[in-house]
């Protein structure tokens, strides 16, 4: 039986329709019932149309309550709309069955759902992103589409990969949340960033640079948000160029400098996930237990209807 999934735009503009219809045909041949948002190709500026037309393209797809609302890019825009969503309209079509999914930017409207709503959704792949490459660009993942297919299938109960070593036997269990750093950054002090304690944060970023990252992660740390957590488990940081004035300093500097000033707090790379073509699905704001062995690591949440 397939299941309906709908591609609406709530950031930035797609610059070609063909991606949009490849990835279309992709998922349809995943078994998804797909429908394209009346405004997906919208533009305005470098927006998927004016802040009226994706605000409304949201609760469109919300009170549509489809299996699953894939965003068809990230970009910029969602942060001028969360003032102006209806949060309760759309935790009404997490109850009624809905998986938000995608990354990046949508990170911002993921964390104001588990803010306001206490709502759970998912982030994961978009559709021209993931599913829109062309054959000459790699086209899709197979892990990326088969932990994705299995996520909004409700099987997926878990994931797993290789960290770090020196971690073994470390197990937690809390809230699983996070996305892309800069996005979740940009959240702090308003209503819309989730209040978690004793979660598992996961974080990723693109074209920034380390010291850029650890700028942002000290903030977090000195607005209370890593130290809250009971582990952070570190994905890509991808497309960033070396300077002359690093002399040696990289991500894993910048990590170290941050982790030991969180000495309560567990730090594990590795996550595939990130704006990279290889990632998994992860749930967000859903109890999940973490345990490593060896250099093994297990995220499990159990079975989500």
């Amino acid at each position: 039986m397939s299941k309906p999934l709908i591609l609406y735009t709530p950031a930035g503009a797609l610059a070609q329709s063909a991606p949009l219809k490849r990835a279309a045909k992709r998922l349809q041949a995943l078994g998804f019932e797909v429908e394209v948002d009346a405004d997906a190709l919208a533009r305005e500026q470098r927006f998927g149309g004016d802040d009226a037309t994706r605000l409304k393209a949201i609760h469109r797809v919300a009170k549509a309550a489809p299996a699953v609302a894939m965003a068809t890019r990230g970009g910029y825009g969602l942060t001028r709309l969360l003032d102006q969503i209806d949060w309760k309209l759309l935790a009404k079509s997490v109850e009624r069955g809905t998986r938000w999914v995608g990354h990046s930017d949508v990170t911002a409207l993921q964390l104001g759902l588990l803010a306001h709503a206490k709502s759970a959704s998912w982030h994961g792949p978009m559709a021209t992103y993931d599913f829109g490459r062309s054959a000459a660009e790699g086209g899709v993942d197979e892990i990326t589409q088969e932990v994705f297919t299995e996520a909004m299938s409700g099987v997926l109960e878990a994931v797993g990969y290789r960290t770090e070593a020196g971690h073994d036997g470390f197990e937690a269990r809390g809230t699983l949340w996070g996305g892309n750093l800069t996005m979740l950054m940009s959240l702090l002090g308003t209503p819309h960033m989730p209040r978690v304690k004793g979660g598992i944060l996961f974080l990723e970023d693109v074209n920034e640079h380390p010291y850029r990252v650890e700028r942002m992660l000290l903030q977090l740390q000195q607005a209370g948000v890593l130290g809250a957590q009971k582990a952070v488990l570190l994905g890509a940081f991808s497309d960033w160029n070396k300077s002359p004035l690093d002399r040696g300093y990289g991500l894993k500097d910048a990590i170290a400098a941050v982790a030991a000033r969180c000495p309560q707090t567990r730090f594990l790379t590795g996550l595939p996930f990130g704006h990279v073509p290889t990632k998994v699905t992860l749930p967000v704001g859903i109890k999940s237990e973490l345990l490593v062995q060896g250099r093994d690591l297990l995220i499990a949440w159990g079975h989500q209807e």
